[in-house]
């Protein structure tokens, strides 16, 4: 029996940096920058809490074109994609992950 997997991601919040958009050596781009959203709940007593949560996004594609000319710290956006996890070393020799989305649909709000 195969069981179906799913690997997506819908994100609404504002840009927290402007895109930093690096070209690669075969010419592509990408550009990456943070996403800030915000949860609100009520605690055990009642209270209203907010929970800031900060994304990284990676964006390839026509995507990077859209980011350059419209992309700014404090845009509102729709991101629609999928988690990628990178695993490195650090100069010390010791392993370093970090997880990201990639973004498949991009709506400016």
């Amino acid at each position: 029996m195969t069981v179906s997997q799913m690997n997506h991601v819908n994100l609404i919040g504002q840009m927290s940096s402007d895109p930093k958009v690096i070209q690669l050596n075969n010419g592509k781009k990408i550009a990456r920058f943070s996403l800030s959203t915000n949860e609100t709940y009520l605690d055990e007593e009642g209270n209203m809490k907010n929970i800031q949560n900060w994304h990284r996004i990676t964006a390839w594609g026509k995507w990077v074109q859209i980011l350059e000319q419209l992309g700014q710290k404090g845009q509102a956006l729709a991101i629609e994609g999928k988690l990628r996890s990178r695993f490195f070393q650090d100069a010390s020799g010791g392993k370093k992950a970090f997880t990201e989305v990639e973004i498949n649909d991009l709506i400016i709000l």
